[in-house]
């Protein structure tokens, strides 16, 4: 049988032959043989007929000097590369089978990634090549270190969850917002993982037999803002149909000169239990942040996915996208939120997106400086979580929160709720995006609190979603209004506290001695959250 080699001159020669009948030219060297070559074939031909190069010590490349090695009859590489070209072809040309029972699993498989188990340094550092000479060894192990060092640093990401650097000066500068709102005294689920349910109706507007007519929200500003003695009452349809005299009690208004200044909210017992953060300290924010996330939001929209039917949900009228793992709502077990395929592409380019990690990266911060305690009971339960759970892994490596949404618009304006599903007393972080005129619309409505907040587009509040109920004024009709939000489901750490089970497998493991311990810290469960908030004299005192 001829040797290999002569295969791949008889190819070249029929390549010549070729380009000189067809009248492109007479080939002038081997090099020009070669582009008639798959680029397999190519790599091949230059290592037998170029010059070797050199590296940088001046070390040449050798050619193969051995004993001629043959090989089995019947074998021929040009039949073999072209063989395996076409499977290649038809594997990349395969189309998804996206038939409703594999949907999910396709849809988790782009938006998943398992994380490998951390490698061992000790075998990650071995040189593969023992011949070598010492130095050149030893330049091998310690690229070989470092490289295993960052991937250990990587799978690690989602475990090691450090709190970022506190900025006290931000804490001792801020000029807090003082309420009568007393949180200890709010009521949540009996579970005390999660919020009561609400059916879109603030105590007030319970006592008016109102309910709010459409899917946007009716409130306007000048009804919460009356300077008078403490209340604006005005006629409105109520829900059985006769007209009832609606009496609104008078609102705090908070009204915003810097945005980058942080402003907390505190309870009656001195407790920091909502911030608004506003956004960095940055002259190019808008720039660099803001616009690229509502021009991101506004591409999204326009690709995503949505059925008309999930477009009108309890909070209003317009898409979400949701990522991020969660755990309630009929789940097993814990699990990453699974969307079609089109939408995971779009969450995937919104998550990937610089101004949203960016956005996702200043709320945790600003989440560590306010609440360090309750960040550290977050960051305790995340670790344990995806210790357990490698082939989960959160939206942002860079945030607290294992979930985020993607409210896209165009006029994202809620009606009043309470994001019952989030850990009752965790924080959620709402980012608001657009164009509107922030002194007119889009304001954050605390009803429980008594308070309305300006939301600049590119501010980030954070706030007790699951316990406090809350809306926002509609913006004008020719504005746009756009949201970030990030939680976590009061579910998951639930499931981990139950080890990594169900409530219903916990309990049917446990002793008569142990339920009853366990009734009393669930009693206890929602005033230890609270607990877990900081007075100002805390903070400043860190």
């Amino acid at each position: 049988m001829p040797h290999p080699t002569s295969h791949l001159l008889n190819l070249c020669h029929r390549g010549t032959r070729a380009r000189e009948h067809s009248g492109i030219g007479k080939a002038s060297g081997i090099a020009d043989y070669s582009s008639y070559l798959p680029s397999c074939l190519h790599v091949v031909l230059d290592a037998l007929f170029h010059d070797f190069r050199v590296t940088r010590s001046g070390r040449g490349f050798s050619p193969w000097e051995g004993e001629t090695i043959n090989v089995a009859p019947g074998f021929d590489i040009t039949t073999a590369v072209v063989s395996a070209l076409d499977s290649e072809q038809h594997e990349d040309l395969a189309e998804p089978d996206t038939t409703d029972e594999n949907l999910s699993s396709l849809a988790a498989a782009l938006t998943v990634t398992p994380i490998p188990e951390t490698p061992s340094l000790s075998m990650a550092c071995e040189p593969s090549n023992t011949s070598a000479p010492r130095k050149d060894r030893d330049k091998l192990g310690s690229k070989a270190r470092r490289r295993a060092a960052r991937k250990a640093s990587k799978v690690n990401d989602h475990v090691n969850l450090l709190p970022p650097a506190r900025r006290p000066k931000h804490v001792k500068t801020a000029v807090p917002v003082k309420t009568k709102f007393q949180l200890m005294k709010h009521r949540v689920a009996s579970t005390g993982w999660i919020g009561l349910r609400d059916d879109g109706q603030s105590e007030q507007e319970k006592a008016a037999d109102f309910e709010e007519p459409g899917w946007t929200p009716s409130h306007r500003l000048p009804d919460f803002s009356e300077n008078n003695a403490g209340s604006r009452a005005f006629n409105t349809p109520s829900t059985s149909g006769r007209t009832s005299l609606y009496i609104i009690p008078a609102f705090q208004l908070l009204t915003l000169q810097n945005h980058s200044k942080t402003r907390p909210l505190v309870d009656a017992a001195g407790r920091v239990f909502a911030v608004f953060g506003g956004h960095p300290d940055d002259p190019n924010w808008k720039r660099d942040v803001h616009d690229p996330a509502v021009e991101a939001m506004e591409e999204a929209r326009a690709k995503c996915k949505v059925s008309e039917a999930r477009t009108y949900h309890r909070r209003g009228n317009w898409p979400p996208l949701s990522a991020g793992d969660s755990y309630g709502g009929g789940q097993t077990h814990p699990g990453a939120l699974v969307n079609g395929v089109i939408n995971t592409a779009v969450l995937c380019a919104l998550m990937s997106n610089i101004a949203f990690i960016r956005l996702a990266g200043f709320a945790t911060g600003v989440f560590a400086n306010w609440a360090p305690n309750l960040f550290t009971y977050y960051a305790t339960h995340m670790r344990h979580f995806y210790k357990k759970y490698r082939h989960l892994k959160r939206p942002f490596l860079n945030s607290i929160w294992c979930a985020c949404t993607f409210n896209l618009g165009p006029q994202t304006c809620s009606l009043g709720h309470r994001d019952f599903a989030n850990l009752a007393f965790g924080w959620c972080a709402i980012t608001a995006l657009g164009n509107f005129d922030y002194t007119k619309g889009g304001h954050l409505i605390l009803w429980d609190c008594k308070i309305i907040l300006e939301f600049p587009p590119g501010c980030t509040i954070l706030l007790p979603s699951a316990a406090i109920f809350h809306s926002n004024i509609p913006i004008g009709p020719n504005e746009r209004r756009y949201s970030f939000t990030q939680y976590s489901a009061g579910g998951v750490f639930g499931w981990i506290e139950h080890g990594f089970q169900s409530e219903e497998a916990y309990l049917a493991s446990l002793s008569s001695e142990e339920r009853a311990r366990d009734r009393t810290e669930t009693r206890e469960r929602w005033s230890k959250g609270v607990g877990l908030f900081s007075t100002l004299e805390e903070l400043v005192s860190m």
